[in-house]
């Protein structure tokens, strides 16, 4: 699947029938898939495909934080970007376009102007959305406290997370005030926003043997020979024949293909590389060899996407307890008083946007058993996944836990003042009191998101009774299989997993200690001995 094509907003009767009366949206967590780019690798220019394609205007206009050591403060370089590469004879010379362009080229793999135009269009779906219809985000911000914003270190990642959140707040809607959001990331060893295999030996060893199983399932069969009839002429020579685990490998094919697709015609392939039925017989291979593993192997799951999803769930739960585990924590913005005293400069999380990659989005649909179909995530796709409460919750606590910290989710409206202001009180040293321990940066949030449901006291659960998960792909509704069970969702309608359902089924495959995992075992059987279905 190549570039998406968004479905129109939802009209009044399918706002009443996804946002009932008797929920109130409490937070909403995005994961998107980066926008259009150029292929990751360099193939077919046997076919006239071009190696360097036009497409990146971003690169003329760069600007670099560069201090001034004879004033000691920073200043703003602008400066454009030219791509050098080899000669015949190694000798350097300058890469160019289809048409001798020297500006604007892009490097491999680079987010397009068209990548960035989806993006921002995106964001302003979600604005339609969120701001204008549901009134959930406030129209105008004075600052970002209620967001949580996170992107891998991949450029195209959070080069889609900015544009997006520019679509979103588009300047005129952010204060002249408005300070630097924060945005997340981690180192590539640390990542866990896409599954990490050339950080995680035995995730690499799982994915390999379940590519290796696909090749096995697929070389040999009607489906490839016509994929061959298709493509076969333009293989290199030291590797004629198209297949799974052929050079370039099938789902590199289907990447270069969907990249061309996603542009303008002076960067695209043969006519027969668009072939309809090839193209749906390639994508299928192509999900099976990716994302099987998710639907099948409980430890696949865990190790390629059990730790996002288990960050996700935790953020959900600290909104739940109304702690700053909803995300505050990992912002890292200091607090002026507790939450519980009811302060309204403690602005709770209510909005969270992750740049990923189409692996991610995958995985997690695969490992919550509601990836049903063999489509490869289009660019630009996202899953909302999103917590409400019903209105009378916070009663309902109240009375089952009376000695539980109680507050209330504000409404959206501009946030006060920025952080850093008011009282001298900190936020990290209110936890102290708040949950029984000093909290400092480095340490784990407060509460019970990590913590497994089979090990949570009959207290603790209660914190999580009366929310619901929802998710929705591309803006369809999409059910988790065991959330179907009674007394698992909301009376009428499956797709509303209780918090309490959704977190028992996450925390099966959220792994105790990734890294250590990660390094267990490598090469032991990489595949299950009995049925660990997805989603249940």
């Amino acid at each position: 699947m190549t570039s998406l094509v968004p479905r129109p907003p939802y009209n009044k009767d399918e706002l009443q029938s996804l946002y009932p009366a008797n929920l109130e949206l409490q937070l909403v967590q995005i994961l998107l898939r980066h926008g259009e780019r150029t292929p990751v690798t360099a193939r077919f220019q046997n076919t006239g495909l071009p190696i360097f394609w036009p497409y990146c205007t971003a690169v003329r206009q760069f600007k670099s934080a560069v201090l001034d050591c004879s004033t000691g403060q920073f200043t703003t370089l602008e400066w454009k970007r030219r791509l050098e590469s080899f000669g015949p004879h190694d000798e350097p010379i300058l890469a160019v376009g289809p048409h001798g362009e020297l500006d604007g080229i892009c490097e491999m793999g680079m987010l397009t102007d068209r990548g960035r135009e989806t993006t921002f269009d995106l964001g302003t779906r979600l604005r339609k959305l969120y701001v204008d219809q549901l009134g959930f985000l406030p129209p105008e911000l004075n600052n970002a406290d209620s967001l949580y914003l996170r992107a891998t270190p991949i450029p195209r990642a959070l080069e889609s997370l900015q544009e997006t959140f520019m679509g979103l707040y588009p300047p005129h809607t952010r204060s002249p005030s408005f300070p630097p959001p924060t945005i997340l990331q981690r180192s590539l060893g640390d990542e866990t926003l896409f599954p990490n295999d050339s950080s995680c030996r035995r995730f690499a060893a799982l994915a390999r043997a379940f590519a290796q199983r696909a090749a096995g399932r697929w070389n040999e069969t009607d489906e490839m020979d016509y994929l061959n009839k298709l493509y076969g002429k333009w293989m290199p020579p030291a590797s004629p024949r198209v297949a799974v685990d052929g050079r370039p490998r099938l789902s590199g094919i289907m990447d270069t293909i969907n990249s061309t697709l996603a542009h303008g015609p002076d960067t695209r392939l043969p006519k027969e590389f668009y072939d309809s039925k090839g193209r749906a017989i390639m994508e299928k291979i192509a999900v099976d060899e990716w994302f099987a593993g998710y639907k099948e192997s409980q430890e696949y799951r865990a190790l390629g996407v059990g730790g996002l999803m288990g960050d996700v769930v935790g953020r959900m739960v600290g909104s739940a307890e109304h702690s700053s585990a909803d995300g505050e924590y990992e912002v890292g913005r200091p607090q002026h008083k507790n939450r519980a005293e009811g302060n309204e400069k403690a602005t709770p999380i209510r909005f969270g946007l992750s740049g990923c990659h189409d692996t991610t989005l995958a995985g997690v649909l695969a490992s919550l058993g509601a990836l049903e179909n063999d489509k490869w995530p289009p660019f630009t796709s996202h899953i909302a996944i999103e917590m409400f409460r019903k209105n009378n919750v916070a009663s309902e606590t109240s009375t089952a836990a009376p000695n539980a910290p109680q507050a209330t989710i504000p409404p959206a409206e501009n946030a006060g003042p920025s952080a850093g202001s008011g009282s001298s009180s900190s936020w990290f040293s209110s936890l102290f009191s708040l949950f029984g321990g000093r909290a400092t940066p480095g340490a784990p949030p407060p509460g019970i998101g990590r913590k497994r449901s089979t090990e949570l006291e009959p207290h603790e659960k209660a914190k999580l009774q009366g929310y619901y998960v929802r998710l929705r792909y591309n803006d369809e509704v999409v059910t988790v299989p065991g959330c179907r069970a009674p007394g698992k969702h909301l009376e009428g309608d499956e797709s509303f997993c209780t918090l309490e359902a959704f977190k028992a089924i996450v925390d099966k495959f959220v792994p105790k200690n990734w890294k250590q995992e990660c390094s267990a075992n490598v090469k032991g059987p990489a595949f299950p001995t009995k049925p660990e279905p997805a989603g249940y």
